[in-house]
Parts: C-alpha cells; sequence; structure tokens
C-alpha cells in the first residue's frame, strides 16, 4: 500500500496544531474488541452464545453491514451486571500482553513525530476507556476521548454506553470542542484513520490521513488526494 504523507515532504512545526489518532486498525494494526474477546475466552469468563454473536458483528461490520456504533453497542452487552473493578486491574496486562505486540510501526513513528513537533496528541476512539488508559499512557497522549460504561443505580454495569459512543459524526464533535477550547487551527491539523466512519473526523483538518483504509476510505482518499498510509 502507498505510504505517502504531507508528513514527509513538509515539515509542520507550528503552535495551536493537534493530532488526532484513531485507535482500532489505525494505532494498532488489530481490533481491540477481538482482542478482549481472545482474552476472555481464554480467562473462561465469557459464554460461547456471546462469543458467536460477536464473531457474527464483527463479520457484518467488515462487509459495511454493521455500524461501527452498533459493533460498540453489541460488543457492550458484556458488561451487563458485571463491575467495572472486576476489570480495570488487568487492563495493563491486557495492553502489554493482547495490544501492545499490534501496535502498527509506522503510526506509532506519527506519534512519536508530532510528539516532538510539540503538537498535541489527542486519540479518538470508539473502544472503552479502561482499555485505552494504558495505550495513551505509555505512548504519552496529552487527550483521550472514547467510550464509558454506564454504571446503574445499584452499582452494576448495564451494558450500555455512558452518553454517546465515540465514533463517526461524534468524533469530529470531540474534534471541535477541543479545537474550540484548546484555540487550534484545525486548517494546521493532522488526523489519521482507517474507516469510512472516520471521515467526518478526516474532512475537518488540514492533514487527514487514511491509515489501511476500507474500500469506502480508499475510495474518498483517492478522490481528494488524501494521503494513505500502511502500518508497516
Amino acid at each position: 500500500m502507498k505510504s505517502d504523507s504531507i508528513i514527509d515532504r513538509k515539515t509542520v512545526n507550528r503552535e495551536n496544531v493537534a493530532a488526532f489518532f484513531d485507535f482500532d486498525r489505525t494505532l494498532i494494526e488489530v481490533e481491540s474488541g477481538r482482542m478482549a474477546l481472545k482474552w476472555m475466552r481464554e480467562q473462561g469468563i465469557v459464554m460461547p452464545g456471546y462469543i458467536m454473536k460477536i464473531l457474527a458483528a464483527i463479520f457484518l461490520y467488515r462487509l459495511n453491514l454493521f455500524s461501527e456504533e452498533r459493533m460498540v453497542r453489541t460488543l457492550l452487552t458484556f458488561y451487563r451486571d458485571k463491575k467495572l473493578s472486576d476489570f480495570q486491574p488487568g487492563s495493563e496486562g491486557f495492553y502489554r500482553d493482547y495490544l501492545r505486540p499490534y501496535l502498527a510501526p509506522n503510526i506509532v513513528d506519527r506519534v512519536h513525530f508530532h510528539r516532538e513537533k510539540g503538537h498535541l496528541l489527542v486519540m479518538v476512539s470508539g473502544s472503552l476507556r479502561y482499555l485505552l488508559e494504558p495505550v495513551v499512557k505509555d505512548l504519552g497522549f496529552d487527550h483521550l476521548f472514547c467510550t464509558d460504561l454506564e454504571v446503574g443505580s445499584d452499582g452494576l454495569l448495564t451494558g450500555r454506553p455512558r452518553g454517546q459512543i465515540c465514533v463517526d459524526a461524534m468524533k469530529k464533535r470531540v474534534a471541535l470542542e477541543v479545537a474550540e477550547k484548546m484555540r487550534l487551527n484545525l486548517a494546521q491539523c493532522f488526523a489519521y484513520g482507517d474507516h469510512r466512519a472516520d471521515i467526518p473526523l478526516l474532512e475537518l483538518v488540514g492533514y487527514p490521513h487514511a491509515v489501511e483504509p476500507d474500500a469506502f476510505l480508499q475510495r474518498i482518499a483517492a478522490e481528494r488526494g488524501w494521503p494513505v498510509l500502511s502500518h508497516r
């Protein structure tokens, strides 16, 4: 896949610049939900029916027959009537053993580039907060916007998100709010995403990058002249 980027041709070192990164299949080469499913299966804490439901959802998602939001909502049903405190302590180990080995080298290099330039690093992902916090800490992101789990009045998780799921237009809304608060110049900002659901965010900034894009985003990137990056 073509690995061409505005970064390679032009050094950008300006104030009020941010780089927005999607996580699944952008900063990481795999889907974190699928890796979480693998971990839960190995730990024996997930029922076969749930596994089949998620595998079917992933298949439909890859065919673009399932929206990213619907995919996340399906994943969240696992947490119904459980305690978040049962999962948080294992997040560091899950990241170390299941996610970190799949960080995309080329995209991690972009993170390092932006940090060296003093750009604000912002992760914008539909994945869950407790799973992403170790990633943010390890790679030195400044801000994390993602999906939170709803807790019921009984202290147990409901299996639903708290607030909106951070996908599609919500990513654009987040970027606009960050831009207003931090007085960013969006025309000089960067964004990285892999899926058609990332387009609202990508088209908001001056330097969008499609990372191993799905067919729809690949076509949009070609039409608009957006750089297309590979994971490696």
